[in-house]
């Protein structure tokens, strides 16, 4: 992993336009994501390599420029549950930065080849009372996160099998059409739905069968 040279005013723009700052009038959010990346660290990274380690000691978040990376653990049984993965124009791990132990939850692995900017802790702690409504941004953020882990935690526990697997690859393709591309390899999807590779392996041969999917590895219709 290397740093290079992309301008900051690129970050700032990217940065201005999140959903984080979106709620603020422009100005205050171009000024928002101006003093934010003041002191950002542009990086790069190839497909597969680490960005921070679960148990680091977070001192900066991600804003994604290009590619994607994902936020992933290992089960006791060695197999890798990813959580989360993130396109262009996203942040990581600002969660992280209100944490009272102060380190990563998790693992962040880029994706694919990777361009983004570290961002700082102590900057992020600075805008929060400099500008309140920053702050309330998060808080509304962070408990629509909650919310929606609730919500799944839920499903998870009262949902078989076919329904996640099913309902999984509808919010696909309401996101990118009939064609669709799996975020995730065949083992990875199965520890997400929290079902066995075989049985995910098996839904899908079934539902081929039937007529209801065709594809094989990570492209569906």
């Amino acid at each position: 992993m290397t740093n290079i040279n992309l301008p900051d005013p690129v970050a700032a723009d990217l940065l201005a336009r999140h959903p984080l700052l979106r709620s603020l009038p422009p100005p205050a959010a171009a000024e928002v994501a101006t003093y934010l990346v003041g002191d950002a660290v542009p990086l790069r990274a190839e497909a597969g390599q680490i960005l921070f380690g679960e148990g680091d000691v977070a001192r900066h978040y991600l804003l994604v420029g290009h590619g994607q990376a994902e936020v992933m653990r290992y089960g006791y049984n060695g197999d890798e549950r990813v959580f989360r993965v993130f396109e262009p124009g996203t942040l990581m791990a600002h969660a992280a930065m209100f944490m009272p132990h102060g380190r990563y939850p998790m693992q962040a692995r880029a994706r694919t080849a990777f361009q983004g900017w570290r961002l700082c802790r102590r900057r992020l702690h600075e805008a929060c009372r400099q500008w309140p409504d920053l702050a309330l941004a998060l808080l509304a953020g962070l408990s629509k996160n909650l919310y929606d882990q609730v919500n799944r935690v839920d499903w998870m526990t009262s949902s078989s099998a076919p329904e996640r697997l099913a309902n999984y690859l509808m919010g696909l393709r309401e996101r990118q059409g009939d064609t669709v591309t799996l975020p995730l390899n065949q083992r990875q999807l199965a520890a997400h739905l929290g079902i066995r590779a075989e049985t995910l392996s098996r839904l899908l041969n079934d539902w081929q069968t039937q007529g209801h999917v065709s594809g094989k590895r990570r492209e569906w219709i």
